[in-house]
């Protein structure tokens, strides 16, 4: 399997060399140059539990790792989950929540940054060499890559994250890790502030490689391939094919499930789920893709107005036309709007954008109905799913699976506000008064490539 870019000027890159380069060096982003087609497989595959899934699908995409070192890899990457099975399934009548928030970090990136942590480790090894890893969060992502990598001795990881907009406790999760090759950034600005300096830094090529940049965002290949794994193996437990609602931000999750189903899963529709901040929503509604101002919510993990995995969508979508692609994001670059003329002709795809009061709605209702608690985020995406099939009525035959991307306990405000109950987990009770490292720094582009420079010169 050889990757290339949805801007057309890279391609035949193994899959180690997709790993360790992260955005594209034409600024676009990497996807496999084909899909499998793993249809005749699934009977075989529908009684697999999921890390023996994972060890399935992950060669398909990866040859260049020795079968049975990638296959110990994907073992040891899931083997500090606290769930037998990885992952979870919590029926809530006609809904089902698949639970991702097993792992370390209580995040569905989990499932991806364990794995990727792995490979980074391996790779580099095996090559002798050594990454710096620049990454941008809204929330999650930056605990969960920090966990994968913390103590590597041939990987530093710098995090990006806006401040005062994320959870307390997802900044404790991040700032707390004492371990020397964690930089936390406090960035004064927004998520799609530090995203964007995140990618202006990468386009920077000669700067990218003087420093050994490799990126842990959803712009990274390896984190949509983790990701495929959960959405095959839940589609396989449903009878029939499957509807997914997923609550998304940068649309990684969603893409990820987007290509199982072109894979071959049963997968019948997903739904994507948004906050206030609604660019994706209006996109399937209108065929526009405009950027808005970011509104901060009780879903800080989806507070972004620009997806950045949006592209890969976009490049399926244009059939594989590299220059459309790249046209439609220079236009949206320089205008902050870009459109393909009208509602896209895409029967897989919907999408709801959910408000403040029903995320609480869905939180209370499901805590009175059931006893369960929902994050904020699987809140967005369970009133999404319930909206949907209220009006889909009769037609809806089957039910809905809503992606379940973090612990409640991670937002114990949004939580007692909906629920009165506030939620409680052993891993983050014990990050309380613990000692805080992070740097606040300006928006500005500039100041994070001295500290990054200055902190590895001091190393």
């Amino acid at each position: 399997m050889k990757y290339k870019s949805t801007r057309g000027q890279v391609s035949g890159l193994a899959f180690s060399d997709a790993l360790l380069m992260g955005l594209a060096s034409d600024n676009g982003l990497l996807v496999p140059e084909t899909i499998p087609d793993v249809s005749t497989k699934l009977e075989h595959w529908r009684g697999l539990g999921f890390v023996e899934l994972a060890q399935e699908i992950m060669p398909l995409f990866i040859d260049d790792i020795e079968p049975t070192v990638l296959k110990s890899l994907v073992a040891e990457s899931y083997a500090t989950f606290d769930h037998d099975e990885v992952v979870g399934m919590q029926q809530l009548d006609n809904l089902t929540v698949l639970e991702l928030f097993h792992g370390p970090t209580l995040a569905f990136k989990d499932v991806a940054l364990q794995l990727l942590g792995k490979l980074f480790e391996h790779v580099l090894g095996e090559r002798g060499e050594r990454l710096n890893i620049l990454g941008a969060t809204s929330g999650d992502t930056g605990s969960a890559a920090i966990d994968g990598v913390r103590g590597q001795q041939n990987v530093d990881i710098f995090i990006m994250y806006p401040s005062g907009r994320v959870s307390p406790l997802q900044e404790l999760q991040m700032t707390t890790v004492a371990d020397d090759n964690v930089h936390c950034i406090e960035l004064d600005g927004s998520f799609d502030d530090c995203q964007n300096i995140m990618k202006t830094v990468f386009a920077d090529a000669d700067y990218k490689a003087k420093y050994q940049l490799g990126a842990v965002n959803s712009v990274n290949w390896a984190r949509v391939l983790a990701q495929i794994v959960y959405y095959g193996y839940a589609s396989l437990r449903s009878d029939g094919a499957t509807r997914f609602c997923v609550p998304t931000g940068n649309f990684g999750n969603v893409f990820a499930a987007y290509l199982a189903q072109r894979m071959g899963f049963p997968i019948a529709h997903l739904l994507i789920a948004t906050n206030d901040n609604d660019i994706l929503a209006r996109f399937f509604a209108t065929g526009s893709y405009a950027r808005g101002e970011v509104h901060q919510t009780l879903s800080p993990a989806m507070d972004i107005q620009v997806a950045s995995n949006f592209e890969r969508f976009l490049y399926y979508y244009f059939d594989q036309d590299s220059q459309r692609l790249t046209q439609f994001m220079q236009d949206f670059a320089t205008n902050g709007e870009a459109s393909i003329g009208a509602p896209p002709e895409e029967a897989l795809l919907s999408s709801v954008a959910v408000d403040r009061q029903q995320t609480l709605q869905s939180m209370r209702d499901v805590h009175q109905r059931f006893g369960y608690i929902l994050d904020p985020h699987t809140a967005v995406g369970y009133f999404a799913a319930q909206q949907w099939l209220q009006q889909a009525g009769a037609d809806a035959a089957s039910s809905y699976v809503v992606v379940g991307t973090a612990h409640p306990a991670k937002f114990p405000e949004a939580v007692v506000e909906a629920t009165g109950t506030e939620p409680t987990h052993p891993t983050l009770a014990a990050l309380s008064g613990l000692p805080k490292r992070s740097q606040p720094l300006p928006g500005d582009i500039d100041a994070v490539k001295t500290y990054l420079v200055e902190t590895l010169a001091a190393k």
